[in-house]
């Protein structure tokens, strides 16, 4: 037999409160509030009336009357590049178990390397009253959280380091690791190193390119500008730079891309090319190990970098941070084949 009875109209975007609680369960506000808070002075009788009209509503506390009391949210915003990047998979999951660990929610968003994007998630998320934030910036100028940071909002900078500002910073040593990489590739014989990397803008891309450098100065080489290509990581552009080193009379033997990205698109260019040309990339990406020849990578542990940006965020909360600080972690050179592949002997 087909229900008859009439059905309550749902009204999305309302949630009951705690007046309804009280009159279906035919009791006080004030009664209510303790049963919620698990305050005493309420008898079990009336503690179970009010919970089965909790559970019977899908009533939740409101938590922004304790927010104003306590003056914490127990929330943290993190903002990312680009959440589909597998690179920040890590990161974000690393923030977030400290984050639990705390007893805070976790928010996050990406700016989509875009800067007037960063500034209006970050001050959405202020607005929201966030206790703190950790942010992979994509601006080179943070003066516009200055008042956010002096009101009392925790900041801690990952991966790059905040613009125009003093702020907690936890970086990885992409110079040093570009430089390691780049030695390999010497140490194997290359004379001729092309480098592909990301916007000359950002941090960690001429960072990469300053170790790139420094290892060709060290071991004597010249660098012609050619070989060097910086720019957006879409694959197009990609392929046209490192198409443009590959080709003409003197061509490199060997590249170093500056990210997981470049790598990427510089495996396919590579696939089936006449020519053997040695690849190490900066960033391990998902089934590297597996592709022929394997491919050498140094690794950094975004992971790690999640972590310590959410404890260091986590030490300014409770107080225990004063000045400023700036973490540098190292990398680690995977071989695995591709970085171990000699040039031609007639390139040599």
């Amino acid at each position: 037999m087909a229900d008859t009875a009439p059905r309550t109209k749902r009204r999305y975007g309302t949630r009951p409160t705690m007046k309804d609680v009280a009159a279906r369960a035919g009791v006080g506000l004030k009664t209510v509030s303790r049963v919620v808070n698990g305050e005493p002075g309420v008898t079990p009788d009336t503690v179970r009336r009010v919970q089965e009209s909790i559970e019977a509503l899908g009533f939740r506390r409101n938590d922004s009357a304790r927010v104003l009391r306590k003056g914490r949210t127990a929330s943290i915003g993190l903002v990312l590049e680009d959440l589909a990047d597998p690179f920040y998979g890590p990161m974000s999951r690393a923030v977030e178990e400290t984050a639990r660990a705390h007893g805070a929610l976790l928010i996050h968003g990406s700016s989509a390397e875009d800067a007037g994007r960063e500034q209006e998630l970050v001050l959405a998320l202020c607005a929201r009253r966030v206790d703190g934030l950790v942010i992979v910036p994509a601006s080179d100028d943070h003066r516009y959280l200055e008042p956010e940071i002096a009101a009392g909002v925790a900041t801690v900078f990952v991966d790059r380091p905040a613009g125009r500002i003093d702020a907690d910073a936890v970086l990885t040593d992409s110079f040093t690791g570009a430089r390691d990489g780049v030695a390999h590739l010497i140490a194997h014989g290359h004379r001729r190193i092309g480098f592909i990397g990301d916007q000359p803008r950002i941090h960690t891309a001429s960072e990469r390119l300053r170790g790139y450098r420094a290892a060709m100065d060290a071991a004597g080489l010249p660098v012609d500008e050619s070989w060097v290509a910086l720019g957006s990581t879409e694959p197009q552009r990609v392929r046209s730079a490192a198409l443009a080193m590959l080709d003409g009379p003197a061509p490199v033997t060997a590249l170093f891309c500056g990210n997981n990205r470049v790598t990427v698109t510089a495996v396919r260019v590579l696939n089936g090319w006449p020519r053997q040309v040695a690849l190490v990339g900066f960033d391990d990406f998902e089934l590297a190990d597996l592709l022929s020849p394997a491919v050498t990578v140094i690794a950094q542990d975004s992971a790690q970098l999640g972590r310590m940006a959410a404890e260091q965020l986590f030490r300014r909360l409770e107080g225990g941070a004063d000045e400023p600080a700036r973490f540098l972690l190292p990398t680690r050179l995977i071989p695995r084949g591709s970085g171990e592949l000699p040039p031609p002997a007639d390139a040599v």
